[in-house]
């Protein structure tokens, strides 16, 4: 016959079904810790529990990991890369007791390292120094419609870090306007000796022209393919049939002078038309792709568009050049 469950089992249970606010995931994580072992747990061995479903830290050391320390093991011979994951060259030769020296001469390594270096190991990635409060990251991340103020990458795709513009350690304060919202590669990559803004990179992507004939596009009915950044359409004019026109939202007259957002965006939808139009169209055997920058390249609407013109095998007599048809004498080259 089972016990009957105990005051404490009933005093949790209520607790943890009904009674505990989630905030945040901190409560159940500390719970399962403690439930998870006999003796009490230090605050350190809590904060373990909580750093390993911290997915913005995997995503970081994810990438360190590809990006530095799995490249010079490679590099050197030790390490071996392929389908997603590493593996120790000559691993399987190893016996216990060997693999038992490795590990203990790594870990003399590692103290010796730490010994050396002390707080300074993990410097580019503590908080502990006067942390931002969660209100504050909050409306950060809001001012930044949750993307990255370098990059554009959005908080789904990459974890977000509250930057300070000018670096703590140059005396920058902790107020709002030296803050900003970088993903943890860029921020990475700007390090602490770096004050460059990018906050009025956000809000760049807002720009349009009352009297862009391109600006207008959006929302009306010529849109073929879209996606945040960048439109499709039709070429009213085309050279051949289903010329279309790839461009960027934000009013611009240099395609050169994109953001890298922008760049993958009218990449990646040059790529969807033109999958789209080589399923559609079987005799479609080449492409010419080309961007008009300013007038004296036959420029005339100055907000950037790249245009995706498909050829088929006698669309023209002498197709030889391609391109360099811009200027009719030099095509032949």
């Amino acid at each position: 016959m089972p016990l009957p469950p105990s005051a404490t089992y009933e005093r949790l249970r209520e607790y943890i079904a009904k009674q505990m606010r989630m905030s945040h995931i901190y409560q159940p994580l500390m719970l399962m810790e403690l439930l998870g072992r006999r003796s009490p747990a230090p605050a350190q061995d809590v904060a373990r529990r909580i750093l390993g479903e911290d997915v913005t830290q995997i995503d970081y050391y994810t990438e360190r990991v590809k990006r530095m320390v799995g490249k010079v093991l490679t590099f050197n011979g030790i390490t071996r890369y392929g389908n997603g994951a590493y593996t120790l060259i000559g691993s399987d030769e190893l016996s216990d007791s060997e693999r038992d020296e490795l590990l203990q001469l790594c870990r003399q390594r590692l103290d010796g390292f730490r010994a050396q270096r002390g707080e300074e190991v993990f410097a580019h990635r503590s908080r502990h120094r006067t942390p931002i409060s969660g209100s504050v990251k909050y409306r950060v991340l809001t001012r930044a419609r949750g993307r990255c103020e370098c990059c554009g990458a959005h908080e789904h795709q990459r974890a977000l870090e509250v930057d300070h513009i000018i670096p703590r350690n140059q005396d920058g304060s902790d107020d709002i306007s030296n803050l900003q919202a970088l993903c943890f590669r860029c921020n990475a990559g700007k390090r602490d000796t770096d004050r460059t803004d990018f906050r009025g990179m956000q809000a760049s992507y807002g720009i349009r022209e009352a009297d862009c004939v391109f600006c207008a596009l959006e929302g009306s009915g010529r849109v073929l393919l879209e996606n945040e950044l960048a439109l499709c359409i039709a070429d009213a004019y085309p050279v051949t049939p289903d010329h279309s026109l790839v461009i960027p939202k934000r009013h611009v007259a240099d395609g050169l002078a994109l953001h890298q957002p922008e760049w993958n965006a009218v990449v990646e939808l040059l790529k969807q038309r033109r999958e789209q139009l080589s399923a559609q169209d079987t005799t479609i055997s080449g492409w010419n792709m080309g961007l008009n920058s300013g007038e004296a390249a036959g420029q005339t609407v100055f907000h950037a568009h790249w245009h995706l013109i498909p050829r088929r095998v006698e669309d023209c007599e002498v197709p030889r050049g391609g391109v360099r048809g811009v200027i009719g004498e030099k095509q032949g080259y």
